[in-house]
């Protein structure tokens, strides 16, 4: 498991040279945890993958856990970019989900030791100590309801994508520890997203 270091916050990147010096190290971040365990992780190899010094890199992120959690938001933020909304007339807002959620799916599972590394991050984190946790659900949230047309999402509606992503989760982490293949978990996927949200509101925007 990765360290959690003592509570403090983490500086947030403000210039242009300082995004792009964040940006360098959650890409080396992610090239390393897809090649070998979390564990194996060291914090100095990554400042030394993304050319910064190792006191830049513990100002942004105090822990190795506040790091992967950083990584797993900007993962979803990348997917987000690349997915368009749902068109009208093309399908349900439930179709809209399964489909971005299965693309998720297969995205995190062709690198599964980063899939790994993210997920155990965030599992042990907490939003009190780690801020930056709460931004994997409402990022991926807001994601999931902007694809399937929601304009204005009931509390119903941000219950159940809540509910949807939960399973999502759980469902990955079986598959990364060998408890069920790619077909099984995308089915299961099919199967929970008709039962839970056959009653989204699904206002086109």
């Amino acid at each position: 498991m990765p360290r959690l270091a003592e509570a403090r916050d983490a500086a947030e990147p403000s210039s242009v040279e300082q995004r792009a010096r964040y940006g360098r190290i959650l890409d080396a971040a992610a090239v390393l945890a897809s090649e070998k365990e979390l564990e194996r992780v060291q914090m100095h190899e990554v400042a030394k993958s993304a050319g910064v010094a190792i006191g830049t890199l513990y100002r942004y992120f105090p822990s190795k856990t506040h790091l992967f959690v950083a990584v797993m938001v900007d993962q979803i933020d990348q997917m987000g970019a690349g997915l368009t909304r749902r068109p009208k007339g093309t399908g349900s807002p439930a179709d809209a989900v399964y489909e971005i959620l299965l693309r998720a799916t297969r995205a995190l599972l062709r690198r599964p030791m980063l899939a790994t590394a993210m997920i155990q991050s965030a599992a042990t984190s907490n939003a009190a100590t780690i801020p930056d946790v709460a931004k994997i659900d409402q990022h991926f949230d807001a994601q999931l309801l902007d694809a399937a047309g929601i304009e204005d999402p009931s509390v119903r509606d941000t219950t159940v994508i809540r509910l949807v992503v939960s399973l999502w989760f759980g469902l990955i982490q079986s598959s990364l520890n060998g408890r069920a293949s790619i077909p099984e978990i995308e089915s299961d996927l099919r199967i929970a997203c008709d039962l839970l949200l056959a009653d989204l509101s699904g206002t086109i925007k």
